[in-house]
């Protein structure tokens, strides 16, 4: 005699079509599509969690340069200055202080200089 899996197979199911909700065509309907569509927003998820990182350095280095070559240096040399007159600021608190404090942006750019 065969064995019936009906509702534990259904409420997995079930269970991976609710998750699928707002996905596009048969994606959110098709249990075998809204599967392989699942698997693949969680590769992404875990893909673009570590981007997310890069995308946010990146945006950080831009600003602290916007800010730098308005007190007449560029990133590479105030980087170095910093380096060099023992300054560690990371560039999330340097990009911060150059968009929301840029009184104190010069201070420091003045500091590493001296």
């Amino acid at each position: 005699m065969r064995v019936k899996a009906g509702t534990v197979t259904r409420r997995r199911h079930k269970r991976l079509v609710k998750k699928t909700k707002g996905f596009f065509g048969t994606r959110h309907k098709l249990f075998r599509r809204a599967n392989e569509g699942w698997m693949k927003s969680m590769m992404y998820a875990y893909r673009d969690r570590r981007n997310k990182k890069r995308d946010l350095r990146r945006l950080w280095i831009i600003r602290i340069n916007a800010a730098a070559r308005l007190n007449g240096t560029t990133y590479s040399r105030l980087v170095h200055d910093l380096r060099g007159s023992n300054i560690e600021l990371n560039r999330k608190m340097l990009a911060d202080l150059a968009v929301n404090a840029p009184d104190a942006f010069s201070a420091v750019v003045q500091a590493a200089q001296a």
